[in-house]
């Protein structure tokens, strides 16, 4: 079942997706669980020195301040 937030955070990735594809990587919504938004990244994302800034710059950012609730972004095992 998909939460409001959910939504919310999907919509987000999905906004943010085509920049991380343009450099030829991609990101993937895994989960939300205690306020911290599990995500995957793929392509020249695995092992790209700015992928950080990507995440932590970007990504979370963005969902900490739009999204009620979101606290952070972590990488999914």
């Amino acid at each position: 079942m998909t939460t409001d937030i959910e939504t919310k955070i999907k919509n987000i990735i999905t906004r943010i997706r085509p920049y991380i594809q343009r450099d030829g990587g991609d990101i993937e919504y895994v989960r939300f669980e205690d306020g911290i938004v599990f995500v995957r990244l793929t392509g020249a994302c695995v092992g790209c020195q700015f992928s950080d800034v990507t995440l932590y710059q970007g990504l979370e950012s963005v969902l900490v301040e739009e999204v009620p609730g979101v606290i952070g972004v972590e990488l999914a095992d």
